[in-house]
């Protein structure tokens, strides 16, 4: 019920009040529902971009090359992966690459190696639920590469509950020298930094 015409004062404070009591108008239920929204796209685009990694790191493929611009008729195979998805998917397709937030397209190099980091803590977390409290061994090989850089490659190798003798390549690092002190160093730092770490999580 309302007193006077419809310009009324009275008229239009009832509708503002009617307004005001509509909880889906409100400012926060709007600024929820985007956050909802751009969380559901962030999540999306990061699942792609695990599962690009994923895919060119069990393949051993290289990430990215030197022209990975819009104009580049290959942008190398993260890119490259990553539009092969959003093409097959419009779901995919709506969250990723040019549709994307400018701040929150994955796409930089450093977010590519920090879910690389990841994917190598997460396999290093599941050699080591293998292990458990087993006695095991690390094989050392050291080779150069094209940039005569000196590597060493290092595998980890243990007798499972079945007897069956498992080997787990752990990884390469750069190394100064090949001589026996700077090997000794180099395994004692993994193995500190990343076995001890990782039962240190637990």
């Amino acid at each position: 019920m309302h007193v006077g015409p419809v310009g009324s004062v009275h008229n239009k404070a009832r509708k503002a009040a009617t307004k005001l009591m509509n909880q889906n108008t409100h400012i926060e239920m709007a600024v929820s529902k985007h956050s909802n929204q751009a969380r559901k796209a962030y999540c999306t685009c990061l699942n792609e971009s695990i599962k690009c990694t994923k895919f060119l790191l069990r393949q051993g493929l290289a990430f990215c090359g030197h022209d990975e611009s819009v104009t580049s008729s290959n942008r190398e195979n993260y890119l490259e992966l990553l539009q092969f998805l959003a093409d097959n998917d419009d779901k995919v397709k709506e969250v990723v690459m040019e549709n994307a937030p400018g701040n929150l397209k994955l796409l930089a190099s450093c977010i590519q190696k920090e879910i690389v980091n990841s994917c190598a803590l997460e396999t290093l977390d599941d050699v080591m639920d293998g292990l458990k409290d087993r006695f095991f061994s690390i094989f050392v090989d050291e080779a150069r590469d094209v940039s005569v850089k000196e590597k060493m490659a290092m595998v980890l190798r243990y007798v499972d509950d079945k007897g069956h003798v498992i080997e787990r390549f752990m990884g390469i690092r750069h190394v100064t020298d090949t001589t026996s002190s700077s090997l000794k160093d180099a395994i004692d730092t993994f193995v500190s930094h990343n076995i001890l770490s990782i039962s240190k999580l637990r």
